[in-house]
């Protein structure tokens, strides 16, 4: 049987779907389909799917995405009826295509800037709370996955600012507006379409296993969910519930927020003891910085192979047994700065493909992690994660 719906079929779907829109009633009750599965008869324990005030164009009158509902239903072996339903109330966002193109060519990255927004004193001062708050949780995910807590607690601080800013786009407007209507003028398309395609069918599959109202939850404009911003895949991949109370629940549980944050990172390699980055300097008689950047963020170089390429790595870092690679950020028309980054750095960088961003998450966790030294009992907890040494100029 193939997985989609005769075009006749679908254009009566489309047509059931507005008109019962149009009058107020539930399309669930106006839709049948001989493709449906019986064994999916939805139950008490199924999500609800009530009706929203629309915020956008709806996708409930295109035939592409009704058929693609119906491929999401096959493969995930869902009701087709619901999955139909729940994407035909969502609401194409054109505000958000934009977001999604990347800065003009020309535009300056610039660290200092970049920094300001994320190690300020508002942001501090929410993560010494949050970490007074919630000790005991990040103590535990430290003994369990072997993550510091001033890195967990940076993430989260970057990412929600401890659950203030979760976002309020609805989920599935979101990954639908960038499924269906990705913006082609993207260098990376294709592959962006595909990922956000993939994401949307996640999305409505953990949706169904949850039991939880797709068109409720609330976050980024790509998609991202809760207090770590975990996307579909990664919820499903990494989330944990580490409250042990039978849910996992990243909007509302700071503790399942610590613990699939600290999970996500030991999935991805994450070395307990190693420091983030060391401080460098730099040989300029033997300086080969095209050797040096062609890896990128990807550590490749022993402390020793960075000396005979002109790079320089502190005391600390010219023990280091692992691969390094050199991070550069830049500040504008200002001096470029430098530091030996680490596998424990790339590891930050799965969160979000950024030497930037990982800088920031690694700075303000040390600055929130300072003031606990200061003021709380942890004053005896030597600080293993970071290297507090400052990034190092151009040459």
């Amino acid at each position: 049987m193939t997985r989609f719906l005769p075009k006749t079929l679908i254009f009566i779907a489309a047509l059931a779907h507005l008109t019962c829109a149009l009058a107020g009633n539930d399309p669930k009750t106006a839709l049948t389909s001989k493709h449906s599965k019986s064994k999916h008869t939805r139950t008490a324990g199924s999500p609800s799917l009530p009706k929203v005030t629309p915020q956008g164009t709806p996708y409930g009158n295109r035939a592409d995405v009704l058929q693609q509902a119906q491929d999401i239903a096959q493969r995930r072996d869902l009701d087709p009826e619901w999955v139909s339903h729940a994407l035909a109330q969502a609401h194409y966002l054109p505000g958000i295509t934009k977001l999604m193109l990347p800065p003009a060519q020309g535009t300056a990255k610039n660290w200092r800037v970049y920094r300001g927004r994320f190690v300020e004193p508002m942001r501090i001062a929410a993560g010494v709370k949050y970490w007074q708050n919630h000790r005991d949780w990040l103590q535990r995910a430290e003994q369990t996955y072997g993550i510091p807590p001033e890195i967990v607690v940076g993430i989260i601080g970057v990412e929600t600012i401890y659950g203030q800013q979760m976002g309020h786009f609805r989920v599935i407007d979101a990954l639908a507006t960038l499924a269906f209507d990705f913006p082609q003028a993207h260098p990376r398309a294709a592959a962006r379409q595909a990922f956000f395609q993939a994401e949307l069918e996640q999305f409505l599959s953990l949706s169904s296993r949850m039991g939880n109202d797709p068109l409720a939850a609330r976050g980024s404009y790509a998609g991202a969910m809760g207090m770590p911003q975990f996307m579909p895949s990664s919820w499903v991949k990494f989330a944990v519930d580490f409250d042990g109370d039978g849910k996992i629940d990243l909007f509302n549980s700071p503790a399942d927020a610590i613990g699939s944050v600290a999970n996500y990172f030991r999935s991805f390699g994450w070395q307990p003891g190693m420091p983030t980055h060391y401080g460098v300097q730099f040989d300029t008689s033997r300086l080969n910085m095209d050797a040096l950047m062609a890896p990128d963020i990807l550590p490749t170089f022993s402390p020793a192979r960075m000396a005979t390429l002109g790079v320089i790595v502190d005391a600390p870092g010219a023990t280091h047994t692992g691969p390094l690679a050199l991070i550069e950020l830049q500040n504008g028309t200002d001096a470029v700065q430098y530091v030996a980054g680490t596998e424990n750095f790339y590891t930050i960088t799965r969160y979000n493909w950024s030497s930037y961003y990982a800088m920031a998450v690694i700075e303000l966790g040390q600055a929130v992690k300072g003031v606990m030294l200061k003021n709380t009992a942890l004053s005896s907890v030597p600080i293993t994660a970071t290297t507090a040494t400052a990034p190092t100029p151009s040459p």
